[in-house]
């Protein structure tokens, strides 16, 4: 179904170096996972010339099965009791300003992860409490007890992704509803108004203009602070097919729309992910 040659604006120039070989030996030393190798990130490289990683806690294995994403999809692992620690000791040696921490949907666990964000929290906080912690995090199946002890750990941000407009959910993430994930981010604003709140929306797969716009409303609707907006990168034959290539100019007229319906940060751009260049944030809070 695929045909599109991928325009000049997506071609990734190849990056490496000392930084990036360190930070790659850093992450398997601690045995750790980032999302930047999970999901393929064609970014990869750059962050980790940069010395930034956006790690994800509770294992490589998903339970959900999104038809967007390279996670991995399958019997999901034993929680490392040692994570939260190792991943603050990263954290520390990187010298980050800015941490990024995600994690694959845990539908199993009976407390869906909460506990091992919290932990990462605590423990970047006694490894290098200088640091900005920004929380990127599954729905939680919308258990408000859940969101609770994530949200009770005070991170600086946190992000929950709409992904993309709602009339797509049935084709892209059937296992997830918009409506809860908007009711994830007002729940945040409610209980803890001070806190920074993050979304991201993918483009490229069918949606239209005033969808897009229509999704900024919902996210504005609930004090949405900052949304990052991107071009869907189809990561196998298997996933979903790019059906359109958003130029960067009309990238540029979504940053622009964003901004003007009151977001206080926007990433918009073809190679823009949740957590590129998320240590500007840090600036704003």
């Amino acid at each position: 179904m695929e045909r599109k040659r991928k325009p000049e604006w997506l071609r990734v120039k190849l990056q490496g170096g000392h930084e990036s070989k360190k930070v790659s030996s850093l992450i398997s030393d601690l045995n750790l996972n980032t999302v930047c190798n999970a999901a393929n990130c064609p970014n990869q490289m750059e962050c980790y010339s940069r010395g930034t990683a956006t790690f994800m806690i509770l294992g490589r294995n998903c339970t959900r099965n999104c038809r967007f994403c390279n996670v991995e999809n399958g019997k999901p692992e034993d929680v490392n009791p040692m994570e939260a620690e190792n991943v603050a000791k990263a954290v520390a040696k990187l010298a980050l300003r800015h941490a990024v921490i995600t994690s694959v949907t845990r539908d199993d666990l009976e407390d869906q992860g909460a506990n091992q964000f919290r932990k990462v929290v605590e423990e970047i906080r006694k490894h290098a409490p200088q640091v900005s912690v920004e929380l990127l995090i599954p729905d939680m199946q919308g258990n408000t007890d859940l969101l609770d002890i994530i949200i009770d750990s005070e991170p600086n941000v946190l992000n929950h992704n709409i992904e993309t407009v709602p009339e797509l959910y049935d084709k892209v993430r059937p296992q997830a509803i918009f409506e809860r994930s908007i009711k994830v981010l007002k729940y945040v604003k409610e209980r803890k108004p001070h806190m920074a709140t993050k979304s991201g929306i993918m483009l490229g797969l069918g949606e239209t203009k005033e969808q897009v716009i229509n999704v900024f409303k919902a996210l504005r609707d609930v004090d949405c602070d900052m949304i990052t907006i991107g071009q869907y990168l189809r990561p196998s034959k298997e996933h979903l097919p790019i059906l359109e290539y958003i130029t960067p100019e009309q990238f540029k007229e979504y940053e622009e729309i964003a901004y003007d319906m009151g977001f206080i940060q926007v990433a918009s751009g073809p190679l823009v992910r949740s957590s590129y260049y998320a240590e500007d944030i840090s600036k704003l809070i």
